[in-house]
């Protein structure tokens, strides 16, 4: 127990979690609004569609591989499925499942492109962003949906507190969803022997390969992995907002890619954590949330975004200094 507990004070996540600490301490001195329930309800909610997203891309990271076409998935996926929840009739039930179907679908194609082509997956991902994006406008000929199903427009919510004015605090779809993405890739991960292989074919691909994992098994399952939840991820965003645009989504991918670079994965493969992704989606949207309250421009927020990660990197690299460092006196002494 000790152990654990030097291992964490000595571990990026716990430096994340003083940050954190930090932050929410001088935005609740400096603003009334941060430290309501109401404001911690509102931005969880809205930072469900990030927060999902760096679920899914934590997953392909770890391998050591990288997807940028997941805003551009999100987008056909969202649309696809209301589409025919406006003309089929579809209920919750099958809105999630062509979401996430389609999700998987453009997701394992991602994964055979990046077994097949064994080139660079952030080319490979960039390409099939413009290739998902272009078939969706030019089906779509740019056209929103504003009009969807009351069910859908209403959520899903759980209330669960009633304040002395009448009140409600709920826990409403984007929350439930958010929490069940990190909830199944920590246990992906964590409690299953394919996790342990993501992150043996994260550390050394061709170790892994000589050991005998199956490596283009557990590429389709990363990318489609990537594809279900921005699959779960669009119809957040899309009850959040009450409609459906195809450009809505692209352009978003800079918050998702902080968000787990912040908390600590490295792009080479083999490290990162659930944790350290939920602390890097909360420094964003704590920072984001109280520039607002603050009454700071918005146009500072992706310098901020930018400075945040500058300094996570700064961090790292730090921090894998050490560890070189100390194994190089191991193999001297």
């Amino acid at each position: 127990m000790r152990n654990a507990l030097l291992r964490f004070l000595h571990s990026h996540e716990c430096r994340l979690l003083t940050v954190l600490a930090m932050m929410i301490a001088l935005l609740t001195l400096f603003t009334s609004e941060f430290a309501t329930l109401q404001n911690l309800l509102d931005v969880t909610g809205a930072t469900a569609f990030i927060g999902i997203m760096a679920a899914g891309l934590l997953v392909v990271i770890i391998t050591g591989g990288i997807d940028l076409s997941f805003a551009a998935t999100a987008s056909i996926t969202q649309y696809g499925a209301l589409t025919l929840a406006n003309h089929v009739g579809l209920g919750w039930p099958g809105v999630f499942a062509v979401a996430v179907g389609l999700g998987i679908l453009l997701g394992v194609i991602n994964g055979l492109l990046v077994n097949v082509l064994r080139t660079s997956a952030l080319i490979i991902t960039i390409a099939t962003l413009n290739v998902f994006f272009g078939v969706l406008l030019t089906v779509t000929g740019g056209a929103d949906i504003f009009m969807l199903p009351d069910w859908f427009n209403a959520g899903i919510e759980i209330v669960f507190y009633t304040d002395a004015q009448g009140n409600p605090y709920a826990l409403n779809l984007q929350i439930m969803a958010l929490v069940l993405a990190f909830v199944l890739t920590w246990l992906l991960l964590n409690r299953s022997n394919t996790g342990r292989q993501i992150y043996a074919m994260g550390g050394n691909p061709d170790a892994a390969q000589r050991v005998g994992f199956n490596v283009f098994r557990l590429n389709i399952l990363v990318y489609a992995w990537m594809g279900a939840l921005a699959g779960l991820a669009s119809l957040v965003q899309a009850q959040l907002a009450q409609s459906v645009s195809p450009t809505a989504l692209v352009g978003r991918e800079l918050d998702v890619v902080a968000a787990v670079v912040i908390g600590g994965a490295s792009l080479m493969g083999g490290k990162g954590t659930v944790m350290g992704t939920v602390l890097g989606v909360a420094l964003i949207a704590i920072m984001q949330n109280g520039l607002i309250l603050l009454g700071i421009s918005s146009y500072w927020s992706l310098f901020s975004t930018g400075l945040v990660i500058i300094a996570a990197m700064i961090m790292m690299a730090r921090e894998t200094r050490k560890q070189n460092k100390l194994v190089e006196e191991g193999a001297v002494t």
